[in-house]
């Protein structure tokens, strides 16, 4: 699916390529039939202003957006299971999901990073895609409402990416969560995180692997194990967006 492929660089950090491949993607979001027209309209418009901007402020306010705090994290894991060993198993069966497909993956790069995830994912099925989709659709709407409350035009990113998914998404519960949280890019915010972090030298970062694969990759994004605690890392090339 190609509008996955056009999300996927969107979402991705703002690079020269991306701003250069502006009309491109603008003609693949007009031809899609998986969006309505109002969502088509909201994403050619974030494609416009995005790439209408000087690219080191864009890339300014993306590292500001995404790698501050811990709540807008694109690491899907992240958000599952925090910095415990869990997450390190589950990225190990998410690789085994990708290799299981075809799909090769740098060793430097973090499999659960939500851009490669729908890199992935541009290239399965329509069915596949969108029981992918919905598997993490809780967290989508998370963060597209964290979004929201900080007035960010990102957020109709992951808006496309619900209604890809196909899932009727009920935000009323999230979005009360949402307003009730307490920002976690401030200043004070993260001198507390700073201060208050065990300092540990005996924590392995993972346990061994196994070939759980497919079943352990999913029930690790079951929306009832996602915490309400959002690291960022972003390493997926988009210099090769102008190939779409």
């Amino acid at each position: 699916m190609l509008l996955l492929k056009v999300i996927s660089r969107l979402l991705d950090y703002p690079t020269a390529a991306l701003f250069d491949a502006a009309d491109e993607m603008v003609e693949v979001v007009i031809k899609s039939n998986e969006l309505n027209t109002q969502t088509k309209t909201k994403l050619v418009e974030f494609i416009r202003e995005l790439t209408a901007r000087d690219l080191y402020d864009a890339q300014e306010s993306y590292d500001l957006l995404f790698d501050r705090g811990r709540a807008l994290s694109l690491l899907l894991f992240e958000h599952v299971h925090g910095e415990s060993r869990d997450r390190g198993q589950a990225m190990v069966d998410l690789m085994g999901v990708y290799a299981s497909k075809g799909f090769e993956v740098d060793a430097a790069q973090l499999p659960d990073y939500i851009p490669l995830y729908l890199e992935f994912l541009s290239e399965q099925d329509a069915p596949y895609i969108q029981e992918w989709l919905g598997d993490i659709c809780h967290l989508l709407t998370m963060l597209s409402e964290r979004l929201v409350e900080r007035k960010n035009y990102y957020a109709v990113i992951f808006d496309s990416l619900i209604e890809v998914s196909g899932i009727a998404v009920d935000r009323a519960e999230i979005a009360e969560s949402v307003r009730k949280e307490e920002r976690d890019d401030t200043i004070e915010a993260i001198d507390k995180e700073w201060e208050d972090k065990e300092i540990r030298f005996d924590d392995p970062m993972t346990s061994q692997c196994s070939s759980s694969g497919m079943h352990a990759s999913r029930k690790s994004l079951d929306p009832n194990t996602i915490q309400q605690v959002p690291i960022k890392w972003h390493d997926a090339d988009a210099a090769e967006v102008a190939g779409l």
